[in-house]
């Protein structure tokens, strides 16, 4: 009534059928996908080779009972991990083969080691200060109670502890809010030069204290693109203010905005923004992983200037839902240059 090669067909997961000896008799387009060839005919043990499935499938065949087990398969991105699962076909009680499936678990396991990695990083982020705050307000109650020298300077700790760690809810708010809506593109008109301008008139006073220029280049004119105004506001200041706080005292600040005619990765036409710094520069090693979240290459300057290690974070994720692209580079004792490179409003169809 059915057709067998048709109903694995239309199954989204790689699936083979194998008989009582092993050799697989049926396969499916995923399947072939998979391993890059079809392996019809050959034998499954020859094909598979790992232990924990080999078992599954002898469970299946020999026992007549449903198995599973993971599988590792190396690939040409690396290992993926499978969820192998092995059942037995039968007829008239009388075992007649296996259908043996794949399940790609891969993003699920790489989401649950990223979800703990985060915990645990929130988990010291947080223990750390406030462990430190416990420990100022017993001084406070106790030994320091009638000390004011001791008392200004424990409560002046205390307000700076509690500063950051407000810093730190804001952003991972703000993490949350922006990866919430990564997948869905921005449809307003922004010019980008206009947010530009806006994010160094904000940020005015932070300039003058730290003594910092900012050198400007092409914001004069209009870049539109379809684009979340507050969220490149968001990616702009957290680049400027970076900039700032690492590129030293009395030195300048590069802001420059120009178009690009095509731009290889994007395949499109793009308008490219650079913020450069002049700064002590980042060693190559660390360049990867500066956009993961809690990430510092100096921990305890960072947190000296109140880094929570989430802005770099929150910018990619902001350059992802407007589709385009983080480009960093740095040269050691010149500078680094951060460049956001986003889709022109022309390129939409």
């Amino acid at each position: 009534m059915f057709d067998t090669k048709q109903i694995l067909a239309g199954l989204p997961v790689p699936v083979m059928v194998v008989d009582t000896d092993y050799r697989i008799a049926l396969t499916n387009p995923p399947l072939l996908e998979l391993f890059g060839y079809d392996p019809y005919g050959m034998n499954a043990v020859t094909l598979l080779r790992q232990a924990p499935v080999l078992a599954a499938i002898d469970q299946s065949i020999v026992d007549a009972v449903a198995s599973d087990a993971r599988f590792i398969f190396n690939g040409v991105s690396g290992e993926i991990t499978y969820h192998f699962c092995a059942y037995p076909l039968t007829e008239n009680g009388k075992v007649t083969g296996a259908v043996l499936s794949f399940e790609d678990k891969s993003q699920a396991e790489a989401s649950d080691i990223i979800r703990r990695d985060f915990v645990a990083n929130i988990s010291h982020e947080l223990r750390t200060p406030l462990t430190g705050l416990t420990g100022f307000i017993e001084t406070l109650r106790t030994t320091a109670r009638d000390d004011p020298d001791a008392r200004e300077r424990f409560l002046g700790i205390m307000e700076a502890e509690a500063h950051r760690m407000s810093r730190m809810v804001t952003d991972l708010l703000s993490l949350s809010r922006v990866q919430t809506d990564e997948r869905v593109r921005p449809r307003n008109k922004t010019d980008v030069c206009a947010v530009l301008r806006s994010v160094i008139a904000t940020l005015e006073g932070k300039l003058k204290d730290a003594s910092v220029t900012v050198v400007t280049n092409g914001i004069d004119k209009t870049a539109v693109i379809l684009g979340d105004r507050d969220q490149l506001i968001q990616l702009f200041l957290n680049l400027i203010e970076n900039a700032i706080k690492y590129g030293g005292s009395a030195k300048s600040i590069h802001v420059s905005m120009s178009a690009v005619e095509y731009d290889r990765a994007l395949r499109t036409s793009a308008f490219r923004i650079d913020v450069q710094d002049e700064g002590e520069g980042i060693d190559p090693l660390h360049l990867p992983r500066l956009t993961e979240r809690f990430y510092r290459v100096d921990d305890h300057r960072s947190r000296e200037m109140g880094g929570t290690g989430l802005g770099l974070a929150i910018v990619k994720h902001i350059i992802n839902r407007h589709r385009g692209r983080l480009k960093i580079s740095s040269n050691q004792d010149v500078g680094s240059c951060f460049s956001v490179i986003l889709p022109t409003i022309q390129s939409e169809k």
